[in-house]
């Protein structure tokens, strides 16, 4: 049951590692980048979670840190290894074929967290950043914190800053591909956490599920929601709030009107910035993910993106079941959808 950390920080990159794993793009150089430089990066530790929903290649060719969670299925608890011991379609099509199995899962708890910065620290001896899972949807930031408070009794000159990434999934997954390269590119740890902490509220992310029974079944929606989108065909599109936690967008008839809003959210937000990558995600809906990323190609100005593919973790796919797309890019800053009353509040909160 151990949460030990996978990654290898220092070891060098190849920048076509990275190239690799983009298929049919011709920005490539983007991600690229990131693993050139990541090769001088020695001032820091970047650690994360998989409720960021990384792809394996990606988090390895970054040589960051990555705390797996924990999942409990019928078939009792899994660590959450980034699809090491069991396939994306495998993990679903069980979902699929058990609809009224229940999946759940378990917060890292402050010990085991107090063990990971402990181990990385006492091996580099140098500032630790872990960029984690929303407090919106996981208690684990907060255990993450008090984690850091019992390392302290051991090192109290240890330098160990907690982000809320306050976005999950394949957001998460941007925000970290991105601290790495400002990391390469020379900000120390105070910096990367003031940048990490602004930068978070710029990702906007969006999601279709092909189903609501997994939402409910998890007590996220009444039942009786689940019961009448099934039969009415109804898909939500979501998004989650300046929280990190999950928000309803709309509600489509069918699934390809809720790709569509997807598209239609990605066009109003978008930075338009195709050096930077982006990510879409499915659970096991791989034909809807290339039929999203097909229709982003075709939009003006986006042709070249960098797009990172990968699949819904078993974490987060407990919670929405088979079928989840997603798409997570850098937008338009969140906070500007705050009515002006919670942007006074958000600046007196700041000022305590």
């Amino acid at each position: 049951m151990s949460n030990k950390p996978q990654g290898a920080p220092d070891t060098k990159v190849d920048s076509t590692e990275v190239a690799a794993l983009v298929k049919n793009v011709t920005g490539v150089a983007a991600l690229s980048s990131y693993a050139q430089a990541y090769q001088k990066r020695l001032g820091v530790t970047i650690v994360a979670d998989t409720g960021a929903d990384f792809n394996p290649d990606v988090a390895k060719a970054l040589r960051i840190e990555v705390i797996p969670f924990r999942y409990v299925g019928p078939d009792g608890e899994h660590a959450d290894d980034m699809w090491q011991s069991i396939s994306p379609h495998d993990f679903y099509e069980y979902m699929r074929k058990h609809p009224d199995e229940r999946f759940r899962t378990q917060a890292v708890t402050p010990g085991a967290y107090m063990e990971i910065f402990k181990g990385l620290y006492e091996r580099w001896h140098r500032p630790i950043i872990y960029l984690g899972l929303t407090g919106g949807l996981s208690s684990s930031i907060d255990a993450a914190r008090q984690g850091v408070e019992l390392v302290k009794e051991d090192y109290p000159e240890a330098e160990i800053y907690v982000v809320d990434n306050l976005c999950p999934s394949a957001a998460a997954e941007l925000l970290v591909i991105e601290t790495v390269r400002q990391a390469a590119l020379g900000l120390t740890a105070k910096e990367l956490v003031a940048w990490a902490e602004d930068a978070r509220y710029f990702i906007q992310g969006y999601f279709t599920l092909d189903s609501l029974h997994w939402l409910a079944a998890g007590g996220r929606i009444p039942p009786a929601a689940a019961q009448v989108g099934g039969k009415l065909d109804v898909k939500p599109e979501l998004s989650y709030d300046v929280n990190g936690s999950l928000s309803l967008k709309g509600m489509c008839r069918g699934r390809r009107k809720a790709l569509r809003a997807i598209l239609k959210d990605f066009e109003n937000n978008y930075a338009h910035d195709p050096s930077l990558p982006m990510v879409i995600m499915d659970a096991d809906a791989p034909k809807d993910a290339e039929w999203l990323e097909k229709k982003i190609r075709e939009m003006d100005g986006c042709a070249d993106i960098t797009v990172v593919r990968s699949s819904i973790s078993p974490v987060i796919g407990s919670h929405v079941g088979p079928g989840m797309v997603a798409a997570a890019f850098w937008g338009t800053d969140r906070r500007e959808k705050l009515s002006l009353t919670d942007r006074i509040a958000r600046r007196v909160r700041a000022k305590e």
